[in-house]
């Protein structure tokens, strides 16, 4: 049998709780030292993506650095309830960019 693993959604609680609705594992926090203490626990364990929100992710960008080249888990910055900041559009655009050689956003 093939292993599960968990999607995660980390942020403060009214820009995550909508997440639970669609089946993923919800982790509110309340400042960055929760949010990274959260992102380290998950990276232990069996979860495979975790949802960021932008507001969180402006400081923690040592921790999101941490797992980008590890295989799991994989760090989505998604926009909190302020909407976005932009920052998970800049982070896609430059992954992209480094594996095709071009900016085609």
């Amino acid at each position: 049998m093939a292993e599960m693993y968990e999607i995660a959604v980390v942020g403060d609680r009214e820009s995550i709780m909508g997440f639970r609705a669609i089946g993923l594992s919800v982790y509110p926090v309340f400042n960055e030292n929760e949010a990274r203490a959260e992102i380290h626990r998950l990276a232990e364990s069996n979860c495979a993506v975790i949802f960021l929100t932008e507001t969180l992710a402006k400081n923690l960008t040592d921790v999101i650095a941490r797992y980008r080249g590890e295989l799991k888990p994989a760090i989505i910055l998604i926009p909190g309830k302020e909407g976005s900041l932009g920052i998970g559009k800049d982070t896609m655009q430059s992954v992209i960019e480094r594996a095709v050689g071009a900016d085609i956003i």
